[in-house]
């Protein structure tokens, strides 16, 4: 079984620039916050994706598949392998200076990926239509050529303090993106 995620980009592309406070190729991106589920380090469960720069609009990522995310046995929740795709593709915007958070993620699972093991994912901007960002991204398995399960998504920008400010005090209600 192989990957199919396929994207129909719209038309109506911007021309995007990578963002000048952006490490060069190999530097790693900068955390948006230490407590993230997704790249903190002091989370007290998390993935602890190390993301990357790499070239133009994309980005590298690297985790290790710990025993706690056991899905079926021996091999890695989807529902983990889900929000490790999503932190990946949101820190890809990153490369065009944009914050966004999640509209809409698809994900083809191609094979089991066994506990134990790294995964290194690569990401990348694939256009960006008013505050629509459209990304895509692979996961692959040390030794295998073909990418183990693979993701597009489309992430929509937000104002970061007028975003997160309703939940920085503990509210409830969901803020106006």
């Amino acid at each position: 079984m192989g990957v199919k995620n396929e994207f129909e980009l719209p038309a109506n592309l911007e021309p995007m620039t990578r963002h000048p406070k952006v490490p060069a190729s190999g530097g790693a991106l900068r955390l948006h916050h230490s407590m993230c589920f997704g790249c903190g380090l002091d989370a007290p469960v998390g993935l602890r994706l190390n993301v990357t720069a790499g070239e133009d609009f994309q980005v590298t990522a690297t985790m290790l598949v710990e025993p706690w995310m056991q899905g079926g046995p021996g091999v890695i929740h989807g529902g983990l392998l889900s929000a490790a795709f999503d932190e990946v593709m949101g820190n890809a915007s990153i490369m065009i200076g944009v914050p966004v958070v999640t509209v809409n993620l698809e994900i083809d699972y191609a094979k089991p990926i066994p506990l134990g093991s790294e995964l290194t994912f690569t990401g990348e901007v694939l256009g960006k239509s008013g505050r629509k960002v459209y990304v895509r991204s692979d996961a692959y398995l040390d030794g295998i050529a073909a990418p183990v399960a693979s993701a597009v998504g489309i992430f929509v920008e937000i104002n970061l303090r007028k975003h997160f400010a309703t939940y920085r005090d503990g509210a409830v209600a969901a803020p106006d993106a």
